[in-house]
């Protein structure tokens, strides 16, 4: 029975390892559909941002709550996994609680009491995350865009934790019964370990089942339960929002450490301008630019994608967007959002055989009514509060600005004012209808 155990594990495991592979091919995949760009300067200050922001979880104490009950979720998602080690080499060996039998029963009991205090440090703080989004209803989770799978997928992965979590307490507490109990081939009997911190008070409500075989399959179940939900979870996550769980580090580290705001002039045009000047000549490696900004995904760079795919669904940078404050359209969350779904549907097209010239023809580019629509465009105010808010450093005025580009550049259909501003700064150097020559006779009058 115990080789059919390790056969099964062995298969599920392997199944599970094949399943992420691929996912995480096409994602690496749809983040390289972007253009190149130099983001691997400054390694020291690049390490460091990512050690703060991503490992140390900088800015999500600027609420101090909220802070907290996430670094439950997270520092119990990191350590559990020791946990779980366990679990992985019991089924590949076929042994049971195989730590147990390399260290004194003492430091094993006290290390699987700290992992229980753990799972139900997050089992508080997913309680207390659902109620806040179902029952509370915070503003921020309330927005249009969360409406639907966005919505489902947040509550389906606290639920799942919560199961999870559960299944650990639940398995330690019939594992302990078991462990007193005298019965025919009772392996359990072999790894006496103290009752544990939180599953001992379990124990009396598994302990009336005088059935021991009922018992086993409890704690079998329970066990098989958490690993292979471990495995469906690991693979659900590549299709969820908490991809951020992975990409939040490298995100981090490929974070724009220029300061927010600094616009970067486009190079297509810069280098027009300066051969126009005779500042530079053109040696024939300088191509014509075949379109300027970005209309879809494709013309963003791959960190804007990675952004995307990084994207929590938090609601911290709506949450403080003015336009958005003030009922505008523009949601910066959205914004990040439905660059990773076109990146995912152009994505889905080449994985059916289509090239990736033939991919980007097929449904609606990033610029249009279906996804970012130039109403939300045109409303950002570009302040960069958002890209401040974020907690793991997505940047999403960096994608509207390029957006913006193509709205100006390739359709020419910026409002009025805007194309007055453009006009007098091209003719006259300024925003203002006034010639350079003149610029400075108000200062006449100055004594």
């Amino acid at each position: 029975m115990a080789f059919i155990s390790q056969i099964i594990f062995i298969l599920a495991f392997g199944v599970a390892a094949f399943l992420i592979r691929k996912r995480v091919l096409r994602i690496a995949g749809n983040v390289q559909l972007g253009k190149s760009i130099a983001r691997t300067d400054n390694p020291s200050q690049r390490l460091k941002t990512m050690i703060l922001i991503a490992l140390g979880q900088g800015k999500m104490f600027s609420k101090p709550v909220v802070g907290l009950l996430h670094f439950l979720i997270y520092i119990g998602f990191i350590l559990i996994n020791i946990e779980v080690l366990e679990i992985v080499l019991d089924g590949i060996l076929g042994t049971h609680r195989i730590f147990s039998s390399v260290m004194p029963a003492s430091l094993y009991s006290f290390l699987i009491s700290f992992f229980e205090f753990l799972a139900v440090g997050v089992i508080v703080a997913c309680i207390a995350f659902l109620t806040r989004r179902n029952v509370i209803k915070i503003q921020r989770f309330i927005k249009p865009e969360l409406k639907g799978w966005a919505k489902l997928d947040a509550n389906l992965i606290l639920t799942i934790e919560i199961v999870l979590m559960f299944f650990i307490l639940i398995m330690n507490a019939t594992d302990s019964i078991l462990q007193t109990r005298t019965f025919e081939h009772n392996h359990y009997a072999h790894h006496q370990t103290a009752p544990f911190l939180f599953s001992q008070f379990l124990m009396p409500i598994f302990s009336g089942i005088e059935n021991n075989t009922i018992l086993v399959l409890i704690e079998r179940l329970c066990w098989w339960g958490h690993i292979l939900g471990i495995m469906a979870f690991a693979l659900y996550v590549t299709y969820s929002k908490h991809l951020h769980i992975f990409l939040a580090f490298p995100n981090t580290y490929f974070s724009n450490l220029e300061p927010k705001g600094k616009f970067e002039n486009m190079l297509s045009v810069t280098n027009e301008v300066k051969l126009a000047l005779g500042l530079i000549q053109d040696d024939g490696s300088m191509l014509p630019p075949t379109s300027f900004g970005a209309n879809d995904v494709n013309n963003l760079t791959w960190k804007n994608i990675m952004d995307s795919y990084s994207c929590t669904e938090c609601g911290r940078c709506t949450e403080v967007c003015p336009a958005n404050i003030t009922g505008k359209k523009l949601s910066p969350r959205k914004v990040m959002m439905d660059t990773r779904d076109r990146a995912e549907e152009i994505g889905s097209f080449i994985e059916k055989g289509k090239t990736i010239e033939e991919a980007l023809t097929l449904g609606n580019t990033l610029y249009s009514e279906t996804y970012v629509s130039k109403e939300e465009l045109m409303a950002c105010t570009t302040c960069n509060a958002c890209a401040d808010a974020c907690p793991i450093n997505i940047d999403p005025v960096n994608i509207i600005m390029q957006m913006r580009q193509y709205v100006a550049l390739e359709e020419s259909s910026v409002p009025q004012h805007w194309a007055r501003i453009l006009q007098n700064i091209q003719n006259n150097g300024s925003p203002w209808q006034i010639s350079p020559a003149e610029r400075f006779n108000w200062a006449e009058d100055v004594k």
